[in-house]
């Protein structure tokens, strides 16, 4: 398959970084974007909302249904399925982007920052899997995309954040798990992770790190079209690095990704 043309994505997390990002590169193959989200009104921190996003996928060239949705709430994600079918007819891809960080330590970490990160990145990719997956299995290419990093089980990623590392990684034992599940029914199930820090408005928020040493959202963007082409039926229980996906395409020059060519690039964390 060649591009995404026709094709409907419902992508978690959408109306901004790395979500929207996605959605965006989607939707210039001319395919249906289901932008579920929160934001319906413009955050002073994070700005973009799921209008936004859907106007800027149709000017891209797709067709966008904006849908507010609370990813911790199984309700809202089965009526957002549901209206996306009704929209369009069909589910053919899922993008588990939607997440919550917070790189604090044991004692600096919040119960309820702590119920947050656990409700979003691992109840909320498992829910949205569980409601999209019967449509899914019924497109001729199904993919599921969580943006998540391999199981590095190096203790120095659970050190300074073993909460936020958890939650993390329920998102690719998702993967793990689901991938294999679904194996014979032709559902491809890969997680995606930067090899690099990737400029974001959340990534903004996260005290001392400097986002122009990384790199923009486009080549999450440019990995995961790469992956959503390929055939679901071979290519599932991946645990891909962006760099590395474009690199296996021949793209071999990535100087176009690099938010400020002066800066070293950071490696993202959960690499070693």
């Amino acid at each position: 398959m060649a591009n995404l043309k026709n094709k409907t994505l419902f992508i978690t997390g959408a109306s901004r970084g790395i979500g929207k990002a996605i959605g965006l590169r989607a939707a210039q193959d001319g395919a249906n974007i289901v932008v579920a989200a929160k934001s319906t009104e413009p955050h002073p921190k994070l700005p973009g909302t799921i209008f936004d996003a859907a106007d800027d996928f149709e000017k891209a060239g797709g067709y966008a249904l904006p849908i507010k949705m609370d990813i911790r709430n199984e309700q809202e994600i089965s009526a957002a399925v549901d209206q996306a079918i009704d929209a369009f007819g069909s589910l053919d891809i899922l993008v588990n982007n939607a997440s919550a960080i917070s790189l604090t330590g044991t004692l600096e970490t919040p119960m309820k920052r702590f119920d947050l990160m656990f409700g979003i990145n691992v109840r909320g990719t498992f829910a949205a899997s569980q409601a999209c997956i019967p449509h899914l299995l019924k497109s001729e290419n199904p993919h599921i995309l969580n943006i998540a990093s391999p199981l590095n089980m190096n203790p120095i990623w659970f050190a300074g954040s073993t909460a936020y590392t958890m939650a993390k990684y329920g998102m690719s034992m998702c993967v793990l798990g689901m991938a294999e599940e679904f194996i014979k029914q032709g559902l491809g199930v890969n997680a995606l992770w930067p090899k690099t820090i990737i400029n974001t408005a959340a990534l903004r928020l996260v005290p001392g790190v400097d986002p122009e040493t990384g790199r923009t959202p486009e080549i999450m963007a440019d990995a995961a079209h790469a992956i959503l082409i390929k055939d679901s039926k071979v290519c599932t229980g991946n645990f891909f690095i962006d760099e590395e996906v474009l690199a296996a395409d021949g793209v071999t020059d990535f100087s176009k990704y690099r938010v400020n060519s002066e800066k070293p690039l950071a490696s993202d964390i959960f690499l070693d």
